[in-house]
């Protein structure tokens, strides 16, 4: 190294580089790791130096040199950039390595306007003392490096315009926990505080990307789902987009049902004018979606609902489709096609749909959702009517219409309306479930608005977070995760703004939750089981029995403190009727599993108590937020055991945990035969989970005649799903032969409300 380079330091003065305290740093940063070099971190950022170079640019030189060295060979790589990414960030934030006091931290943020002020008004000087006291900022050298990229990039509080970023990771945990406890007695809270910081900084507990970068600011809105139903009338449609845009501008993801709007050609105006159909107003919807950039968090994202037996079906199954122009293509939301029973029984006996504006047919639409044998009559005795408009199509080549465009885009996702309606929480005669969200796990009932302070409407919002079965090795301990999270999402509810009011009206009183897993993969690989050979199917049934078992338990105890939720006689639950009553009863044909638990008692305690919650699990993507945790996510196989994903801020390689030891027993996405195991395991879950699962189909081509998925296949795993329970499913994912098969490449797009729906 020519030792005439200057370095310009962060005052504008320079002076020569000082290699022996880069090597300093460096050689700290890679204490306790295997496999790394630092000589090797060091000549690759020498190379790039120059004369003049800035300290900050230093630094990052390093962290790049060190991140470009992750290998499976070498994992530990993940871990020193990191930790030089952490340094980097702490003196960017505070100026020096060690954070400040908590206190004098919360005050200047206040002062910056940055933090909520509610901080300083709830909590004393002593009880600040009591959490810097068990605060562990060593717990920052625990993170990999795409865990810092995703902190760094999505969560600390910072100037998304200039970059400076003013927080590091454990006080934005131990004030996470000070706003969602903030209303409990001085007795409790610090404790359940401390608690909740331990259960998150250690990784036991994951929190959604809305909870991570807003809980302690100023803005009060943490729901990363909205379910947002359109009537037929542009009163409806108008305050549907108005509610869209305020929403997506809160970091939200959006589920918007369309289905209702009548068809192309319908007469309006007792015959004045004829309709124009469904596609301008979804454009209407696809505009307010993309109206707002979400701070700067993410980008808006909406899937929008319709129903299979719909007039216009076929040119809105194609809406996505690259062929077409822009006049018959609504490209940026995706799209739920909604099935029933009766469309399925069609399907498989060869015969017809026959296709109907929803206008034309009094009672049919809601009938669809709340009543699966008056749908039936209706339907077949609206078919026999020759005075109302319809069209019919053969049932296979409707459905292989949908599975094409499902198979061509990834993204026209599933749902099971029946199954929503019939094994679900809510009584679909009280508050049938007519849509679900932007990653189809959220299944809660909504009501259109007539307008946007419409209060006889029912927007639903679902608050999440996820259990992390990795760092779980007694299914005993959650019952105390249960409790925290239950608690802690509850508080949420009454903490947090909203910004429309029927939005207020149904969350208040539903006071809906969905918890959900982190880890899965790694989960299956610490006890030695796999995803498609069965030997994963007792193991899977115990956890997700454990998981809906506690996390009810602790909302009964909730509501026994604070009482039951006000729309706690909407549900199935008030009725004594749990999960484990109505799901599909196929699932005892591959797994046999006894249940764990003293249903009865709880069942019992329910129905003389009631629940705080209308709802307590929902299995989501967890795409960015199980970075954090160095988790795999959700419930799904990696792709490689070095996962290359895509964002904002570059390339970031994650390795899979633990990978030395058990490399052996991951079972990786493409090494799995077929999508049958997979289904087991999701119908498995949904026996107990009460609202819905992100459940991906997965199809290499390679493994089938002329590299082509036959149709045959793609409608024999449908079926399957369906006959598992299993209420939607979310991505078609197409091995396109040119990725390396040990990696994963994945265009990382946000959380639950961002691109992709991943919590």
């Amino acid at each position: 190294m020519n030792a005439t380079l200057r370095v310009t330091k962060r005052d504008g003065s320079q002076e020569p580089i000082d290699l022996d305290k880069i090597h300093k740093v460096v050689t700290w940063a890679a204490e306790g790791l295997e496999k790394v070099s630092v000589s090797e971190v060091e000549l690759r950022a020498h190379l790039q130096f120059f004369d003049g170079i800035q300290t900050s640019e230093i630094h990052e030189t390093l962290i790049k040199a060190a991140a470009d060295l992750i290998s499976e060979e070498a994992p530990d790589y993940q871990y020193l950039a990191a930790r030089l990414n952490i340094f980097h960030l702490r003196k960017k934030s505070y100026g020096r390595f060690e954070p400040p006091a908590l206190l004098d931290h919360v005050k200047a943020m206040v002062e910056g306007e940055r933090y909520d002020k509610h901080l300083l008004e709830d909590y004393t000087e002593e009880e600040f003392a009591a959490m810097d006291a068990f605060i562990d900022h060593s717990r920052d050298m625990n993170f990999s490096y795409a865990a810092v990229k995703q902190l760094e990039g999505k969560y600390l509080v910072q100037n998304r315009v200039t970059g400076k970023v003013y927080e590091s990771a454990q006080f934005l945990y131990v004030l996470i926990a000070a706003c969602l406890f903030s209303s409990y007695d001085k007795e409790r809270r610090l404790d359940y505080i401390k608690r909740f910081y331990d259960a998150v900084s250690t990784f036991k507990l994951s929190l959604p990307t809305p909870i991570m970068a807003g809980v302690r600011t100023p803005t009060r809105q943490f729901s990363s789902c909205v379910l947002i139903e359109a009537g037929d009338s542009l009163d409806s449609i108008n305050a549907t987009a108005g509610a869209i845009v305020k929403y997506v501008s809160q970091r939200a993801g959006i589920g918007i049902n369309g289905g209702r709007i009548r068809a192309l050609g319908s007469p309006i105006r007792g015959g004045e004018a004829f309709h124009t159909g469904c596609i301008p107003f979804y454009k209407h919807f696809q505009t307010a979606v993309k109206s707002c950039s979400q701070g700067g968090v993410r980008g808006g994202a909406a899937t929008l609902f319709y129903p299979i037996w719909h007039y216009e079906v076929e040119n809105l199954l194609v809406l996505k489709n690259n062929r077409g122009v822009e006049e018959n293509r609504v490209r940026h939301l995706d799209y739920g096609v909604q099935l029933n029973k009766l469309m399925y029984e069609r399907m498989i006996k060869n015969g017809n749909i026959t296709l109907f504006s929803p206008s034309d047919v009094p009672g049919l639409y809601d009938a669809f959702f709340e009543d699966q044998e008056l749908f039936e009559q209706l339907y077949t005795k609206y078919e026999a009517d020759d005075s109302i408009r319809k069209k019919t199509i053969k049932a296979v080549d409707l459905f292989s219409m949908m599975m094409q465009e499902r198979a061509s885009t990834g993204r026209i996702y599933i749902q099971n309306v029946d199954h929503c309606n019939t094994h679900s929480p809510f009584n679909p005669k009280k508050a049938p479930v007519r849509q679900s969200n932007l990653c189809l796990e959220i299944a809660l009932p909504t009501k259109p608005l007539n307008d946007i302070n419409d209060e006889s409407g029912e927007i639903a919002l679902c608050t999440l977070a996820a259990f992390n079965l990795g760092k779980i090795d007694d299914l005993n301990e959650l019952e105390d995760l249960s409790d925290l999270i239950v608690r802690a999402l509850d508080s949420l509810l009454s903490y947090q703004d909203y910004p429309v009011p029927a939005a207020q009206r149904a969350s208040l009183a539903r006071r809906t939750l969905g918890v959900g897993v982190i880890n899965f993969a790694y989960f299956l690989a610490k006890n030695g089981v796999k995803y498609s050979d069965g030997s994963a199917n007792g193991l899977t049934h115990r956890a997700f029995e454990a998981i809906q078992y506690w996390l009810l338990r602790a909302s009964n105890q909730l509501a026994k403190e604070q009482g039951a939720c006000e729309a706690f006689s909407d549900t199935t639950y008030a009725q004594g009727i749990l999960p484990i009553d109505s799901y599909k009863k196929d699932v005892d044909k591959f797994c046999e599993e006894p249940l764990q638990y003293d249903w009865e008692t709880l069942r019992k305690d329910i129905v003389d108590t009631g629940l705080r919650n209308s709802t307590l699990t929902a299995l989501m993507p967890s795409e960015t937020s199980s970075q954090i945790s160095n988790a795999t996510n959700g419930i799904e196989p990696p792709r490689g055991y070095i996962s290359v994903k895509q964002s904002k801020d570059g390339i970031l390689k994650q390795v899979v945990p633990d990978y030395e030891n058990l490399k052996k027993n991951y079972e990786l996405l493409w090494q799995i035969p077929d999508n049958q195991g997979y289904l087991q395991l999701v119908g498995i879950m949904q026996k107990f989970v009460d609202q819905a699962i992100s459940a991906n189909t997965n199809y290499d081509p390679s493994r089938f005649p002329g590299n082509k998925v036959p149709m045959q296949q793609l409608l024999k795993d449908l079926l399957t799903a369906y006959r598992n329970g299993v209420k939607t499913l979310y991505y078609h994912n197409t091995r396109d032969g040119m990725e390396d098969p040990q990696k994963e490449a994945v265009q990382e797009d946000g959380d639950c409300a961002g691109g992709a729906c991943k919590i």
